[in-house]
């Protein structure tokens, strides 16, 4: 299905439309099954620098930038706002774009190395999935093993929204507790294997409190019985790293047909450990995941002409060469700030550079301007001079 601007300035009206009725209350609306196009977001995460992203001579994503950027619209000056307390981290700048705010989540508890943050407000699967009569399966949340706290990500704490409009999460982790609730169900093994399969769970359980007592959709209950039947139960034989989430990703277009799913690729952030091949290669990685995906939808004729990809980094990198580690992000330093997006797909400009600086924020309203539902809690407007 191919769309065009008439379709895409309907999406904006309602958008605004929406922001408007939510100063005061409006009646119960019955909702409406959704036409519009599929939209990827693809969270080029871990942080990345411009300059080895969308920088001719020195970019380790080169079908991002020689392919791609000519099949839509690149926005090269995409920043995170220096205001008081935004922080330049991927959980943060995952949500920055999920709900088209600052500072819009919670902390629900502290572990070593890490936080789990949960939104506050709603998200963009909240939004659609409350706007459309959409199927649970069709909103999916793809997630790195090593960060399983962004599984909460997939609902917010808004009173209007929440748990019943979430997004599915496809991850290894939701892969190993779907395999040993199954085991211990059917009572398979001996019982030291079921004892250390109890064990296994609740220590799983515990990473993500808030999310582990959801129940999935007989859908995906299939699509990890297929897993389990092609992979096994090991994790050895699947990919692992960015690359899992891109063979997630592949699978879940051809078995469960998402209309919103958003990859929170996440290898760059390897870099810590202070080997920069860690980045450039991770960078490589997911550019080779994006050619996988595009050439996956385009093979396909029921996406070929009605998707969309947004994709954009959490967060940027500092340059600072004087430090032991100079690709950092955690000390809010103006480099970390500067990112980029590019989208493209039907109803997009073809081909285009958009020379002017636009905000991260802005890219949740975008994604509502092109699905045709509001994001009336969001900050800031749908990105202008993007649509043909």
């Amino acid at each position: 299905m191919q769309i065009g601007r008439r379709e895409i300035s309907s999406g904006l009206i309602a958008s605004i439309a929406a922001t408007k009725l939510s100063l005061s209350p409006s009646p119960v609306l019955a909702k409406r099954s959704y036409n519009g196009p599929n939209v990827i977001i693809v969270r080029f995460g871990g942080g990345v620098r411009r300059r080895e992203t969308i920088v001719s001579n020195r970019t380790f994503a080169p079908f991002l930038l020689n392919v791609l950027t000519k099949r839509g619209v690149l926005i090269p000056d995409l920043r995170i706002s220096q205001l008081e307390g935004v922080n330049t981290s991927h959980a943060e700048g995952t949500l920055n774009l999920l709900t088209g705010r600052y500072l819009s989540y919670r902390q629900v508890e502290s572990r070593f190395l890490g936080e789990n943050l949960e939104p506050t407000q709603p998200t963009l699967f909240e939004y659609f999935r409350k706007t459309f009569e959409v199927p649970a399966h069709c909103a999916l949340l793809i997630n790195g093993e090593d960060r399983p706290q962004e599984e909460y990500f997939s609902f917010g704490g808004h009173g209007h929204f929440g748990v019943q409009y979430r997004a599915q999460v496809l991850s290894l982790r939701r892969f190993k507790l779907y395999w040993l609730s199954r085991k211990i169900k059917r009572s398979e093994g001996t019982a030291k294997e079921l004892d250390a399969a109890k064990k296994q769970l609740a220590e799983l359980r515990a990473e993500t409190p808030r999310n582990h007592e959801l129940s999935e959709t007989p859908e995906l209950r299939e699509f990890w019985e297929r897993w389990r039947r092609y992979f096994g139960e090991t994790g050895f034989v699947n990919p692992r790293g960015d690359r899992l989430l891109t063979e997630l990703a592949l699978r879940a277009l051809k078995e469960l047909r998402p209309q919103l799913m958003m990859i929170n690729y996440q290898d760059p952030d390897y870099v810590h450990w202070g080997n920069a091949s860690h980045y450039t290669r991770a960078i490589s990685i997911i550019d080779e995941g994006l050619k996988q995906l595009v050439a996956a939808v385009d093979a396909d004729p029921r996406m070929r002409n009605n998707t969309v990809f947004v994709i954009v980094p959490d967060c940027g990198r500092d340059a600072n060469p004087l430090m032991g580690v100079p690709f950092q992000h955690h000390f809010n330093s103006k480099s970390a700030h500067e990112i980029w997006a590019l989208l493209f797909g039907p109803g997009i400009v073809r081909n285009k550079t958009l020379d002017k600086p636009v905000d991260q924020i802005r890219i949740a309203a975008t994604v509502g301007g092109l699905m045709g539902f509001g994001t009336r809690q969001a900050e800031a407007s749908a990105i202008e001079d993007i649509w043909l």
